[in-house]
């Protein structure tokens, strides 16, 4: 289980690009979900499989030309990728995906939690997680409308994304799910995203409960 830690660094969507945000959602949002079934898995019966758990920073980095020119910063070429990256965003999951914490280190498959506890969220079967874990996206999907979250979690596929799970499926060689907010039909991850209004008041307390029952009830599932 993963998410993103950090918070983009500046709100270079908002009209002061400059201007710090909480990152109630875009970060802090899938930490919480896994702290609180880190807690649940600690307390209750242990489930059948081993379960680890990890939390990335430097996700939402990334930068182009026209931001980093508004927030003051210059131009990207005047910081040029450290050797052995692909990208500014996904830092630590590229350096992750390369380095495992552990020589050898696999895992059956993993799931990405990203922006996970806004009001009115909609998840829908992502492509990367369609491509490299078809199987696994699609038993998530099937028990969370099994636990009646099926306008929650949308039965439909939807363009890839870059997200930490791409990296740990394409370098890391371990298939990963992103759950993550996103509207297809707008082609954004919300009014909110990278904005100062990703604060509390955007959060849900239903959505975070609900993709955590969903997440324990997958872990439960397998033998």
């Amino acid at each position: 289980l993963a998410a993103h830690w950090d918070t983009r660094p500046f709100a270079d969507k908002d009209e002061n690009p400059a201007a710090k945000f909480d990152g109630a959602n875009d970060g802090a949002s899938g930490v919480a979900v896994l702290l609180e079934i880190a807690r649940a898995l600690q307390a209750g019966q242990p489930p059948a499989v081993g379960v680890d758990i990890i939390f990335f920073d430097g996700e939402d980095w990334g930068h182009d030309t026209e931001t980093w020119e508004k927030i003051g910063k210059g131009k990207p070429a005047n910081f040029p990728l450290p050797p052995g990256l692909d990208s500014w965003w996904c830092l630590g999951s590229q350096h992750w995906s390369k380095n495992k914490h552990k020589p050898n280190y696999s895992a059956y498959y993993g799931i990405l939690l990203d922006m996970v506890g806004a009001k009115n969220s909609h998840f829908f079967k992502e492509g990367v997680s369609m491509q490299y874990a078809p199987a696994v996206t699609n038993k998530i999907w099937k028990t969370a409308s099994q636990l009646g979250y099926s306008s929650l979690f949308v039965n439909r596929e939807v363009a890839g994304i870059t997200d930490d799970h791409k990296y740990v499926n394409e370098i890391g060689k371990i298939p990963m799910v992103d759950i993550v907010h996103y509207h297809p039909a707008l082609g954004f991850f919300g009014d909110y995203h990278h904005r100062t209004k990703d604060n509390l008041e955007l959060i849900s307390p239903e959505t975070l409960e609900a993709v955590g029952r969903v997440l324990l009830a997958v872990i439960y599932s397998e033998e």
